[in-house]
C-alpha cells in the first residue's frame, strides 16, 4: 500500500488512533536503528568500578585540589 493511499484513511482516524499510529512508528523506528538486542543466554562483560582504586585516587585528588582551589 503506497502511502498516498494511508494518508486519507490516517486524516480520518480519531485523535487516540493516531496517537497509538505514532508510537507504533516510533517503536518501528527505534528498533531499526538500535544495535543488536540483548541475546538470552548470553554473557556480556559490565565494567564495574569495584577495585578501580586508581580512578579512586585520582578523583579524590581532583576533589582535594578544587575545595583547596575554592577555600
Amino acid at each position: 500500500m503506497a502511502i498516498a493511499e494511508l494518508l486519507p484513511t490516517l486524516r480520518r482516524l480519531p485523535r487516540s488512533e493516531k496517537l497509538k499510529v505514532m508510537q507504533f512508528l516510533l517503536a518501528e523506528l527505534a528498533q531499526e536503528e538500535e544495535e543488536p538486542s540483548l541475546q538470552p543466554g548470553a554473557t556480556y562483560w559490565i565494567w564495574s568500578p569495584f577495585n578501580a582504586h586508581t580512578a579512586a585516587h585520582q578523583l579524590s585528588a581532583l576533589l582535594e585540589s578544587d575545595l583547596s582551589g575554592n577555600a
